[in-house]
């Protein structure tokens, strides 16, 4: 069986490889929780990062098509759960990780 850093660094990398499908440069890519499974098949990995919120436009913005002001970019916090096998070390499944 895998170790925990071999399983959590699995998941780091495919996020890594795949960061242009997802449209995201993984801005604050952090682990947030490990588990393992109950039968202790898979590693249970969460990670977090910041992705671009988009600022709501007013009326008159919509109507001009264009904004008005620089609005200062804000973030918000996106989970992807990834499920890696505890004894390839291959990542199997990964799911957007809901709070």
């Amino acid at each position: 069986m895998i170790d925990v850093k071999t399983a959590v660094n699995a998941a780091y990398e495919y996020i890594k490889s795949i960061q242009h499908m997802i449209n995201s440069s993984l801005r604050d890519l952090r682990l947030e929780e490990v588990e393992l499974s109950e039968d202790k098949s898979f590693w249970l990995i969460t990670l977090g990062f910041d992705i671009p919120k988009k600022p709501p436009k007013s009326r008159l913005e919509d109507l001009m098509g264009t904004s008005l002001a620089s609005t200062p970019v804000l973030y918000e916090r996106e989970y992807k759960l990834f499920k890696v096998n505890s004894q390839s070390g291959e990542v199997e499944a990964m799911k957007i990780r809901q709070l």
